[in-house]
């Protein structure tokens, strides 16, 4: 008989205020059940990596690999952040540094159709009992955006068979580290029994005391490093005879005085780096204030017309949460008015669909003044007031005019906006009907940071 534990953390997404007591934890626990004959495993299920933190934008998340590294994580997986919300190059050597396998099944070059070099499709971790447990992982399938961004990503329903087939023959115990989300883990969970443990991430669940489904151990550990997941097994002849899983809550761990400071020195570095990146030189201010002399919204504007090569932009001003003041510009002001990892998207709809669009915009444009809104890449507090160049809305005709012309409704118009506005439920009309073209790789606040560097040159 041999006892084997299992930690994951899970969607950190770069909330290092919670990094320092998660690191004693693990260490201090990994050291005292390895002592007690235990063996114990410890995987990261992805989203580690966010931009919104100054120091993960500043160095491209290799700051974050640094910090995984201290763990001596068994294997990582990726979530949507680390997928989606770095390039391709970038992340092709994020890991470069890393001292950990990065585990993951279901993403694949989209010219090769071969699996990146930095990724396995599985490992068997073979304990002092001779019990070999195979970890394999899949992420979150969102072709949408990682097809522009030059990856083929493939459903769970695609790779599993196959995958479980081939580890399941190597193995006595099969873990999945899912980054797939909790409608998907539960649906894994009836349809694959041979999964003897699932840990479960993406939609930021939580299983307080793990979940159950026939012979399957879930496993979920909610968001932002709140909580650590722990995962017992006994094993008796290869074989699991009992399993329960746990989520520690961080909040309950004990705080040191030095934790503060370490927190501020990630936040620190991070602005200093990003300020040292200067872009342009601007005479006036940007901001906010839509009633100033150089609106932000009216620049930012022109930046996504400009880059999207198309004569109309729209934008909500709950994007912007801070102004740039006169003088140069660096790369942390830039961060600090627009943290969002959102990508540009070119939208082209037919002359009716394009007034049905501005249509439900002007619909939902008084309750989303100040509606909340959080996840799907934003990173502000409310939605705020829409905009639009290029094209205007006459609330007594009920009519849209482009570019001064009333819409013709058997022609094609283009504009430019932020892939949020794909995400987000209020505007039906740009998925339904809308021919939509992401422009990758660049986010929101790289894109307006080219326009200023090309009209606003540092001399």
């Amino acid at each position: 008989m041999e006892e084997i534990v299992i930690f994951h953390t899970n969607d950190l997404h770069s909330h290092l205020e919670n990094w320092p007591k998660i690191r004693r934890y693990l260490m201090k626990q990994k050291e005292a059940y390895s002592d007690a004959g235990k063996t114990v495993l410890t995987v990261d299920l992805g989203d580690f990596i966010d931009r919104w933190h100054p120091l993960t934008e500043a160095t491209n998340g290799q700051a974050n690999v640094e910090l995984m590294n201290t763990i001596n994580y068994d294997a990582v997986t990726i979530g949507n952040n680390e997928g989606v919300g770095n390039s391709k190059d970038q992340l092709n050597h994020l890991y470069d540094h890393g001292n950990f396998d990065v585990l993951l099944g279901n993403l694949f070059d989209l010219k090769t159709k071969k699996a990146p070099n930095w990724v396995k499709p599985y490992k068997i971790i073979e304990t002092t009992n001779k019990t070999k447990i195979g970890l394999i992982a899949l992420t979150a399938p969102f072709p949408l955006t990682y097809n522009p961004n030059g990856w083929d990503i493939r459903t769970a329903k695609e790779i599993l068979p196959e995958l479980i087939k081939e580890v399941q023959a190597k193995c006595d115990i099969l873990v999945l580290m899912s980054h797939l989300g909790i409608d998907e883990d539960i649906k894994i969970a009836n349809d694959y029994p041979e999964i003897n443990v699932l840990l479960g991430s993406h939609t930021h669940h939580l299983f307080k005391h793990g979940e159950k489904i026939n012979q399957t151990q879930l496993s979920a550990a909610g968001k932002f490093g709140y909580y650590i997941g722990e995962v017992h097994l006994t094993i008796a002849s290869g074989k699991i005879i009992h399993s329960e899983a746990r989520a520690i809550s961080t909040a309950d761990l004990p705080v040191l005085p030095e934790d503060q400071e370490e927190i501020a020195d990630y936040l620190a570095l991070g602005h200093e780096l990003l300020k040292s990146e200067e872009v342009a030189k601007i005479t006036q201010p940007l901001l906010v204030d839509l009633n100033a002399s150089a609106p932000l919204m009216i620049t930012t504007l022109q930046a996504l017309k400009e880059k999207g090569q198309t004569d109309a932009a729209i934008l909500n001003n709950g994007l912007f949460l801070t102004d740039i003041p006169t003088g140069t510009v660096n790369k942390d002001q830039l961060h600090e008015t627009l943290p969002h990892p959102m990508h540009l998207i070119r939208v082209t709809l037919s002359g009716f669909e394009l007034s049905r669009l501005v249509k439900e915009m002007e619909k939902n444009r008084h309750y989303l003044r100040k509606f909340p809104i959080s996840g799907m890449g934003f990173r502000g507090k409310v939605f705020g007031e829409l905009y639009y160049d290029g094209l205007t809305y006459d609330k007594a005709s009920r009519q849209v005019l482009w570019q001064n012309q009333l819409v013709d409704p058997s022609q094609t118009y283009s504009f430019t906006t932020v892939d949020h506005f794909m995400f987000i439920p209020f505007f039906p009309t740009i998925e339904l009907a809308g021919e939509i073209e992401f422009i990758f790789p660049e986010f929101i606040r790289t894109v307006l940071a080219d326009y200023l560097s090309e009209h606003y040159p540092i001399q």
